[in-house]
């Protein structure tokens, strides 16, 4: 029962937000006007930050989220290369700023932890999902993990796992989104994309 539970709960946790979601975000699409939040709560445009160099954009459910942090820690093997090739890493989640503090291993990671947690930016991009309230519940009894202490909001919302590569003029030149939050694209695959991409 409690597996059949877990299945279902899954599958609805990749369902959209709602019916009005924005369609996501596909190559040749330049990327929405949103600005995100620094560590220390700065604003921070997504297109001028991609002005002096492409990036390489992560979206992630958050630091407590496992599956995220080793996705986070694969990165490492490939940010020498994409630095050669000119590309940042910009990773994006739900938390907010004061908890991109706490994500866990952060000194090693040598790129950028940014805040979306009011989710405007990853609704902008057509990636977003709602967390039943039922799960909500569970992933904090259960599993100590509370969302809203997370993002600092009580909207329940989160990214489905995504990469983009945008160039400087912010036009997305690749794009990976899985509702499967255990997923994640391999670094390979995104140096290969990196290597036919338009800068």
């Amino acid at each position: 029962m409690k597996l059949l539970f877990l299945v279902a709960a899954c599958w609805v946790m990749a369902m959209p937000a709602d019916a009005k979601e924005v369609a996501q975000l596909k190559v040749g699409h330049t990327i929405p006007d949103v600005a995100v939040k620094t560590a220390e709560g700065k604003s921070l445009s997504l297109r001028d930050a991609v002005k002096s160099n492409p990036a390489v954009l992560i979206f992630y459910r958050g630091g407590w989220c496992p599956y995220c942090m080793k996705h986070l820690q694969a990165l490492m093997e490939i940010e020498d290369d994409l630095k050669k090739a000119g590309y940042q890493i910009l990773a994006i989640s739900a938390d907010q700023p004061k908890k991109i503090a706490e994500t866990p291993k952060r000194d090693e990671l040598n790129y950028q932890l940014l805040s979306d947690s009011s989710m405007e930016a990853a609704k902008a991009f057509g990636i977003t999902f709602k967390v039943p309230d039922d799960l909500v519940t569970k992933y904090k009894n259960d599993y100590q993990i509370d969302i809203e202490a997370a993002s600092g909001e009580s909207h329940h919302v989160l990214p489905h796992p995504a990469v983009y590569l945008v160039d400087r003029q912010g036009v997305v030149r690749f794009a990976h989104v899985n509702p499967n939050y255990k997923v994640r694209l391999d670094p390979k695959a995104i140096m290969k994309a990196v290597s036919t991409a338009e800068k």
